[in-house]
């Protein structure tokens, strides 16, 4: 088995390796780009270990924790803003990072009176105010890019000697977090086929060991491909009922403290 060769995709949504195995791919595109980033926040408190999401009318911007002074940016948003932020100075680009994450959104006026209600109860019964994302003072240089969304899903993950992980076998929309999570629990589970075959005493290439790994991640992904487009739907449309109550469900989410350290 020393000698058996077994090549692993895991090369991007672009995926070469993909492609050489001649499989179909399933692809959306989004027409959205993620502008990403590292970025320095400001008196960042001692434990920096909250990721940031709120969601705006062009898309999510994220802020997920690096090290206690600094985080990643994850924004969503249009192909023609996101090539507007690229082109911004450092200061003016922090401004609109810090504006989009504490400016007070246009809304429906239905649905600034309900969420004002929704405020008012949170603060009667718990006794507590929402939390606001961390100030962002400057950018780590040269971090700044962007990269276009979609949805894509392969046919097959594995074929004779090769099997697909990561973007290279699906991708999904950013606004959850999920994608570099059903990465790393490709690597994991196919890490553990392969050390059940080889103890085995099995051939660590051949298809039908590799099946196994495809298998249980397919469990796995698809249904988490398929919410996260469903998310990513909902929170694009400007339906004004579906408006109101997606931003009760945040607001209740970000109030209840088991739901926030589950979240972590």
């Amino acid at each position: 088995m020393a000698d058996e060769e077994r090549e692993v995709g895991a090369d991007g949504y672009n995926s070469l390796v993909r492609r050489q195995m001649s499989v179909q791919n399933f692809a959306l595109a989004y027409n959205q780009m993620g502008v990403v980033a590292t970025l320095r926040l400001a008196n960042a408190p001692s434990d920096n270990v909250t990721a940031w999401q709120r969601f705006l009318p062009t898309g999510p911007i994220a802020l997920l924790p690096l090290s206690d002074d600094t985080s990643s940016l994850v924004w969503s948003t249009g192909v023609a803003e996101a090539k507007r932020l690229l082109q911004l100075d450092g200061d003016s680009f922090i401004a609109a990072v810090n504006a989009a994450f504490h400016k007070p959104m246009p809304r429906n006026t239905l649905v600034d009176d309900v969420m004002k209600g929704v405020h008012s109860l949170i603060k009667q019964t718990t006794g507590q105010r929402l939390e606001a994302a961390p100030v962002v003072e400057a950018e780590v240089a040269s971090s700044r890019a962007a990269f276009p969304l979609g949805l894509g899903h392969t046919s097959t993950y594995v074929g004779q000697g090769v099997c697909l992980i990561g973007d290279a076998a699906h991708r999904v929309h950013p606004l959850a977090g999920q994608g570099v999570n059903l990465g790393f629990g490709d690597v994991q589970t196919l890490v553990d086929v392969l050390a059940d075959a080889n103890y085995a005493g099995l051939g660590i290439s051949n298809v039908s060991e590799l099946l196994k790994y495809e298998q249980q991640r397919l469990k796995h992904n698809v249904p988490v491909l398929l919410t996260t487009h469903s998310l990513q739907r909902l929170y694009t449309t400007d339906f004004v009922p579906t408006v109101a109550l997606r931003s009760i469900g945040l607001t209740l989410t970000n109030a209840l403290p088991p739901v926030k350290l589950a979240e972590r």
